[in-house]
């Protein structure tokens, strides 16, 4: 009986350690479709900044990049346009949202065949605001010994 006991609160633990809170299912169903990347800015900082985001391209080529997520499976994929400053393509990524204070979008590059190209590299963005039609992601990075916040502005197509 004691051995049942045991095992049972082990399997319960466990089960709950992996489950996300409904605040997070619920951001997940709503990221669910498309977006388009309106605007990438920073705040927090002086002066201009430009960086090259999720160790891809240039912060300018985001900007009306369409981003996609499928929430049955976790995955999906932006597209940056082509063009001089730019290459353009898919890039498919696997993706969550973490439970926190605030919830984080958690993403991963992986190829069409669902494997990672990252070498286990993965990004959290802080999720600031997020509504049926507008999403606000914000990404603490380090500028010499500045904090500057990368401020990413979606809208829902």
């Amino acid at each position: 009986m004691n051995k049942t006991l045991i095992l049972f609160a082990a399997l319960a633990t466990a089960l709950s350690s992996c489950s996300v809170s409904k605040q997070a299912r619920q951001q997940e169903n709503t990221l669910s479709g498309t977006w388009i990347l309106n605007n990438v800015s920073y705040e927090n900082g002086e002066g201009n900044f430009s960086s090259v985001i999720f160790n891809d391209a240039k912060d300018i080529c985001f900007e009306g990049s369409n981003w996609f997520f499928r929430n049955n499976n976790n995955t999906g994929r932006y597209t940056i346009a082509q063009s001089t400053l730019c290459e353009g393509g898919d890039r498919y990524i696997r993706w969550s949202v973490v439970d926190g204070s605030p919830n984080q979008l958690q993403l991963k590059r992986i190829d069409e065949k669902y494997k990672d190209i990252s070498g286990g590299v993965g990004y959290r963005l802080n999720i600031s605001e997020m509504t049926e039609n507008a999403m606000v992601l914000k990404s603490n990075v380090s500028v010499g010994a500045e904090r500057v916040t990368i401020v990413y502005e979606f809208t829902k197509k």
